[in-house]
């Protein structure tokens, strides 16, 4: 989990960064809706893509792939259709949810990327 704010915002920057090197396109950051938040909203191609990006300074306790409960899962799907619902231009795209890991000290992170982390469960 990201400790400060402004910690994690300069994350999702560098790990939003680091995806568009990967060949993915930015189109949202911090999507806040009432039943939650996406990190980052971005294409794949012709892929909408759903990150949520997970944060920790040692991996002595597992990485930030091991903190996505069925929850958590939840809510990013409930918030996912949300965002869908007010940009109706995207309804019919294609969509995945992926999650980054990035570990490490905050000045110089490693990611992991998980495409495709989940499938909407109901």
């Amino acid at each position: 989990m990201i400790g400060t704010r402004a910690t994690g915002d300069a994350l999702e920057a560098a790990t939003e960064r680091w995806l568009v090197a990967q060949g993915l396109r930015p189109l949202a950051r911090q999507a806040r809706f009432r039943l939650g938040e996406i990190d980052l909203v971005m294409l794949h191609g012709e892929v909408l893509v759903f990150v949520e990006v997970r944060y920790r300074a040692s991996v002595s306790h597992g990485d930030g792939l091991d903190s996505i409960t069925r929850a958590k899962r939840q809510k990013l799907v409930k918030a996912a259709a949300l965002f869908l619902q007010s940009h109706p231009r995207y309804a019919n795209t294609p969509c995945r949810f992926d999650v980054v890991s990035v570990s490490g000290a905050s000045d110089e992170p490693s990611f992991n990327w998980l495409c495709d982390a989940f499938r909407v469960d109901g």
